[in-house]
């Protein structure tokens, strides 16, 4: 993944506006207080609620 540190200083969650955590193994970033991981393909993060992946599974 290869995202450029000034727009993951901007990005926050879309359901909760909490900062994100990045996870270079899975390709995602993080939001730990809603729980979810929003993918990020072809690094463009996809920052839609529907496309999360909840933690709790």
């Amino acid at each position: 993944m290869n995202l450029d540190p000034a727009l993951l200083e901007i990005l926050v969650c879309p359901q909760c506006r909490a900062t994100l955590a990045v996870d270079v193994d899975r390709d995602e970033l993080v939001c730990h207080l809603c729980r979810l991981a929003y993918p990020v393909r072809d690094d463009i993060p996809v920052m839609l609620v529907g496309e999360a992946r909840s933690l709790t599974d």
